[in-house]
């Protein structure tokens, strides 16, 4: 009996061994997938259907919660990822909705007017990066009948968005009106070299600070126009004290003092 019980005890005591073993490491398990996990992040989906190149608006999108680790650069996480953007597919209730899908809403307020995309190329050259609502001019060289020439083809043409690859500039989409589209696009394909340099720097800049200085300085009210006093004698102003003096009185000369005669 006495060695019965104390394999009993024995394996009494191993099994507790063992329980407490495994769930330690259960515990560290479930810890190290929630350090895995991490917490909870914000994602935007559909809250309805919508539609292909529609605007998305507030009314469109609700918020959902994935776990970080499965969080991806695709994912919307900031609303000012959504403005001005349209969907390029459509979407059901509840879609995701991520970078890939979305585009730009058109920037082009006037009805005459088209978006034209130059992109940096051998005969395309940029003088310097440039950034949306700029302004620029575009010179072209060609070859006609055998002559050399190089004009200003085009002046002060809106910059409506930019393109970039890897964070560097690549070329530009220009909004020209309807009629000069096909000129443009015939010189992209067919001019020698077409140079775009940006435009109105100085004058924008003129027109920036002007406008700062007059928030600064508002311009004071127009006064009413003040009554002229009258002019005073400036030898009054001079010498007040001598109008208070009376005037002198004259002194008789005295006569003349005869020679006397001896």
């Amino acid at each position: 009996m006495l060695e019965s019980k104390r394999k009993a005890i024995i394996f009494i005591v191993l099994s507790v061994l063992l329980a407490v073993t495994a769930g330690f490491l259960v515990l560290k398990k479930v810890q190290a997938l929630n350090t895995n996990l991490g917490t909870s992040v914000k994602i935007y989906v559909a809250s309805k259907e919508i539609s292909s190149r529609s605007l998305i608006t507030p009314e469109n999108v609700m918020t959902d919660e994935i776990p970080k680790k499965f969080l991806k650069s695709y994912h919307i996480t900031n609303v000012d990822d959504l403005v001005n953007k349209v969907s390029v597919v459509p979407l059901s209730e509840g879609d995701v909705i991520t970078k890939n899908i979305l585009k730009e809403a058109s920037s082009v307020v006037d009805e005459n007017n088209r978006l034209i995309t130059l992109m940096q190329n051998e005969r395309v050259f940029f003088d310097e990066p440039l950034e949306a609502l700029d302004r620029v001019d575009i010179i072209v060289s060609h070859r006609f009948n055998g002559k050399e020439e190089t004009t200003i083809f085009m002046k002060d043409v809106k910059v409506a968005r930019t393109a970039k690859k890897d964070n560097k500039f690549k070329g530009v989409q220009l909004e020209v009106s309807i009629d000069k589209a096909p000129e443009l696009i015939h010189m992209q394909n067919y001019a020698d070299s077409l140079r775009v340099i940006k435009a109105n720097v100085g004058k924008q800049k003129a027109n920036e600070n002007a406008a700062e200085t007059e928030k600064e300085n508002p311009p004071a009210e127009a006064k009413p126009a003040e009554q002229k006093k009258p002019a005073e004698d400036p030898k009054k102003e001079e010498n007040p004290k001598e109008e208070q003096k009376p005037k002198e009185e004259q002194k008789p000369s005295k006569p003349e003092e005869k020679p006397k005669q001896q």
